[in-house]
C-alpha cells in the first residue's frame, strides 16, 4: 500500500492471548506498512470481558492511536474516568443512552507524516445484541453531522452480530465514510471490498486471540454449557493465537477508500504477515 493514509485496524482483543498476538503482530506491521494510525478493539482484555486502565495503557504503549468498546465496554467501572478524559483516545459505543458515560467517536489528530485528522465511531447493533442500543443508522448520521469538518476522514466500527445489519449499515453509509469494518464475532470474514461509493467494508475483522478455542473461551467449558445447561465460568482458551484485522488505504483528498485488505497474523509467524 502507497500514496494514501493507511490505518490498520484490529479486531476484539481478547485477553492475554490476544495482548501476546498484538505485541508481536505491530512491529511486523509498522515495518512492512508504516501505517498512518493503528486502531484497536479493546473491550475483551480483561480475561475475556471488559477493559481496565492499566489493559487500556498497555494498547497505547503498543502503539494504538485510537482503541474501540463495544457491548462490554462497561464490565470494569474503573475504565470510567479513562472514558470521559477528553486527552484519552478511547470511545464507548456511539449509539448507547446519551446518559452513559465515555465519548462517543475518536478523533485522530493530523501530524506532519499524517496528512488529516482520522475520526473513528463505534456503533452497536440492535438484531441478537443483549446490550440495549438507539438506532446505529440514525447515529451514525447524526455524528457525522456533528463532526467539525464538512469532509472528515471517518471509520465506523459496526459491532453487531447479524451480517445484514453490518451490510446495511455500510451501504447506508457508502460514500460517506471511509470504511465500515464489523467487528463482535470473533470470527474473520472473507468478504473485505470496496464499496460503489468508495467505503471501505468487511462484515468482520475477526478477533486478536486464541483461535484453539470458542471465540476465545476453553473448548471444554463452552462445551459443558451448552450440552448439561448448567452455568459454566468460561475460562480463557489457549492456542492458536493470531491477531486479526484489515488494512485500509485512504485517499486523502476524498477521504475515501482505495483498497482494503485482511491481516491475519500468527504469533510466532510474523515473518509472513498471514495476508491474504
Amino acid at each position: 500500500m502507497h500514496g494514501g493514509i493507511v490505518i490498520a485496524f484490529f479486531g476484539d482483543c481478547v485477553g492475554q492471548p490476544g495482548r501476546r498476538a498484538l505485541q508481536q503482530a505491530i512491529p511486523a506491521i509498522r515495518a512492512q506498512f508504516a501505517p498512518d494510525a493503528i486502531i484497536i478493539n479493546g473491550e475483551n482484555l480483561r480475561n475475556g470481558s471488559g477493559i481496565t486502565p492499566d489493559l487500556y495503557r498497555d494498547l497505547r504503549t503498543m502503539g494504538a492511536d485510537a482503541v474501540t468498546l463495544g457491548d462490554h465496554a462497561f464490565r470494569d467501572a474503573r475504565i470510567t474516568p479513562v472514558l470521559e478524559d477528553p486527552a484519552e483516545p478511547i470511545s464507548r459505543p456511539a449509539n448507547l443512552s446519551s446518559k452513559a458515560p465515555g465519548k462517543r467517536w475518536i478523533r485522530i489528530p493530523a501530524t506532519a507524516t499524517r496528512p488529516r485528522d482520522i475520526f473513528v465511531v463505534t456503533v452497536l447493533g440492535r438484531v441478537f445484541m443483549s446490550l440495549h442500543a438507539d438506532d446505529p443508522f440514525a447515529c451514525v448520521d447524526a455524528v457525522l453531522a456533528s463532526l467539525p469538518e464538512t469532509s472528515p476522514i471517518v471509520i465506523v466500527e459496526a459491532h453487531m452480530e447479524a451480517t445484514s445489519e453490518k451490510a446495511a449499515l455500510a451501504h447506508h453509509l457508502d460514500g460517506r465514510v471511509a470504511a465500515v469494518i464489523g467487528s463482535h464475532t470473533h470470527v474473520p470474514t472473507a468478504d473485505a471490498r470496496i464499496l460503489r461509493g468508495g467505503t471501505a467494508f468487511i462484515t468482520d475483522v475477526g478477533m486478536c486471540g486464541p483461535y484453539a478455542s470458542i471465540i476465545g473461551r476453553d473448548v471444554k467449558g463452552v462445551l459443558r454449557a451448552m450440552t448439561t445447561g448448567v452455568h459454566t465460568n468460561f475460562e480463557m482458551g489457549e492456542g492458536g493465537e493470531r491477531a486479526c484485522g484489515c488494512l485500509i488505504e485512504i485517499d486523502p483528498a476524498t477521504g475515501r477508500s482505495l483498497r482494503i485488505e485482511r491481516l491475519d497474523i500468527p504469533l510466532d509467524q510474523v515473518a509472513t504477515l498471514g495476508r491474504r
